[in-house]
């Protein structure tokens, strides 16, 4: 077994794509219209957009962790995505700082759920 896919409950389809794809540069990978105001929307990889339609799932918008981080993506140039991000509004809540396994850095997304920046030691 292998986990391909995970969840991330939004607000609002569009504008976790405009985050998601436009200022982080994930590839938009599927938007299927599934009826009701219901999409199928995948970023990638292996993100699903759900946009929250109960009280107690828009409760979870931006804490879909407790606080811990939700997301690691690489990076193969850290300064560059880190200056990218930065000049796109992404706010930052730590680093850069070197640990063992190579650079990280803590930003947030459009709700706060919080992802680490890590150039890996061996892509140094």
């Amino acid at each position: 077994m292998q986990v391909v896919q995970t969840a991330l409950i939004v607000r609002d389809y569009d504008e976790a794509i405009a985050f998601y794809v436009e200022i982080l540069g994930m590839p938009l990978l599927e938007d299927t219209d599934l009826g009701n105001a219901k999409r199928w929307v995948r970023v990638g990889p292996g993100l699903l957009l759900a946009r929250a339609v109960t009280d107690e799932q828009r409760a979870r918008i931006g804490d879909q962790t407790g606080g811990r981080v939700f997301l690691f993506v690489h990076t193969d140039d850290f300064a560059r995505d880190h200056a990218r991000l930065t000049a796109r509004g992404v706010t930052f809540v730590s680093g850069p700082r070197d640990e063992p396994y190579g650079t990280v850095g803590v930003f947030l997304d459009l709700y706060g759920n919080k992802i680490d920046l890590i150039q890996p030691a061996s892509a140094s």
